[in-house]
C-alpha cells in the first residue's frame, strides 16, 4: 500500500495506535489521522477528536473520514466485568464501521488487536507455546466478539481483515495503562531515589518463569506488512520480539543501565506500594525537568502487579507469522535497554547512569 490509500488509527494516544500511526505516517504518499478522545502531545498526522462509544459522535466525526481505505483498531476500554468490556469494545468497532460505511469509506482492509486473553492468560494459566490454531477457551471473551463482528462486516461489506495477538507491549504513550516499559522505568527511577537497590517486585515462581514482550515500533511494521499482503487476510498471528526471557535475567541488567544495586527480590503489592510514591515522582520530574505527566497518567501500576505476579511460562509461537512473510525480530533484553535511554533522553524519565 506504500504510496496510496488513507490510514485511520483509533486508540492513537496508546502505545499500539501511536506507533501504528508513526510508522504509517513514514510514508509521505500515505494519509493517515489519528483517532482519540484526547490530543496527543506529539503527532506526524492528523488528529481526529470522536467519542467512539456513542453512535451518533462516531458517525459524526468520521464523516470526514470517506477516503479511508485502511483502518487499524487500536481503541480499547477498560471495565470491571467481562460482559461489559465486551459491551464498551464491540460497540466502539461497530461504530466506527459503520461511521466509516456512512461516510462511503472504501474499505480495504481493518487491522484488529487481542492479546493473551485469547490464551487465557488472565486465568492463571495457558499451553505454551500457544498456537493460533488453539481453540477458544470456554469464558466469555472481548476479543471473540470484536473478531466475529469484524469477520461478519468484512464478508457483507468485502473488505480484507488481519488479527494480531502481541504479549505485553512496549513502548511509550502517555495515558495507557498496559505498558510495561513505564511499570519499569519509574519504579526503578524511585527505587533509586529512595536510595534501595533494585529488586524484582512480583512473586518468586514470576520471577523464574519464560516470559515475552512485543516491542511498539515492531508491532506497527507487521500492521503496515498486513494491510499490503493478501495473503495476510482472515489470518490470525500472534507477533512478539521472537525471544522469551526470564525476569531474573533482566533486572541484574536493569540495575546496571540505572547505576543501582542489584538485590533479591522482595514481593510488594506494587499498586498500593506505589500510590504513595506521588511525591518522589514529582520532586525527580521538578529536578530534572521531565515532561509534565499527572502520576495516574504515567504508570499502570495494577497492570504491572498482574505482569509480575503471573508465575507460568507465558510463551506463543511466532512460526506462522515468520513462515508467511514477516520475519522481524528483536533481542528483548537489548530492546529495554534502548527504551530506557531514549525515555531518558526524551526526559520522559531521570538521567540513566553515567
Amino acid at each position: 500500500m506504500a504510496g496510496q490509500g488513507s490510514v485511520l488509527v483509533t486508540g492513537a494516544g496508546g502505545v499500539i495506535g501511536a506507533h501504528a500511526a508513526a510508522e504509517h505516517a513514514k510514508d509521505p504518499g500515505r494519509r493517515v489521522r489519528g483517532l482519540s478522545r484526547r490530543a496527543p502531545r506529539e503527532t506526524g498526522w492528523e488528529h481526529l477528536a470522536v467519542d467512539l462509544r456513542d453512535p451518533g459522535a462516531s458517525r459524526a466525526g468520521l464523516a470526514e473520514a470517506g477516503d479511508v481505505t485502511h483502518l487499524v483498531f487500536g481503541a480499547y476500554a477498560e471495565r470491571p466485568t467481562a460482559r461489559e468490556l465486551s459491551e464498551v469494545n464491540v460497540g466502539m468497532l461497530r461504530n466506527t464501521l459503520d461511521g466509516l460505511a456512512a461516510a462511503g469509506a472504501p474499505l480495504e482492509h481493518v487491522t484488529l488487536y487481542q492479546g493473551g486473553k485469547a490464551y487465557g492468560a488472565h486465568m492463571g494459566f495457558f499451553n505454551t507455546p500457544a498456537k493460533e490454531r488453539d481453540p477458544r477457551i470456554v469464558q466469555p471473551n472481548f476479543y471473540y466478539d470484536q473478531e466475529d463482528l469484524l469477520r461478519e462486516v468484512a464478508a457483507e461489506r468485502g473488505f480484507r481483515l488481519t488479527v494480531f495477538r502481541p504479549e505485553g507491549v512496549i513502548g511509550y504513550a502517555v495515558g495507557n495503562p498496559m505498558n510495561l516499559l513505564m511499570v519499569l522505568a519509574v519504579y526503578a527511577a524511585i527505587s533509586r531515589e529512595l536510595g534501595q537497590p533494585l529488586r524484582f517486585p512480583g512473586s518468586l515462581a514470576a520471577y523464574d518463569a519464560l516470559y515475552q514482550v512485543t516491542d511498539a515500533e515492531l508491532l506497527a511494521r507487521a500492521t503496515v506488512w498486513a494491510g499490503d499482503e493478501p495473503a495476510a487476510d482472515g489470518e490470525v498471528y500472534n507477533v512478539t520480539n521472537g525471544d522469551q526471557v526470564r525476569w531474573r535475567h533482566l533486572f541484574p541488567a536493569f540495575a546496571r543501565a540505572f547505576g543501582m544495586e542489584h538485590a533479591e527480590p522482595q514481593p510488594v503489592p506494587l499498586a498500593e506500594a506505589m500510590a504513595d510514591r506521588r511525591d518522589v515522582w514529582e520532586r525527580l520530574a521538578a529536578r530534572h525537568d521531565l515532561v509534565p505527566t499527572p502520576y495516574e497518567d504515567l504508570v499502570g501500576w495494577e497492570f504491572g502487579e498482574f505482569i509480575l505476579t503471573s508465575g507460568f511460562d507465558n510463551v506463543s509461537s511466532t512460526i506462522k507469522l515468520r513462515q508467511a512473510g514477516f520475519a522481524d525480530c528483536l533481542d528483548t533484553e537489548d530492546r529495554f535497554l534502548e527504551l530506557f535511554e531514549q525515555l531518558a533522553a526524551r526526559k520522559v524519565i531521570p538521567p540513566l547512569a553515567g
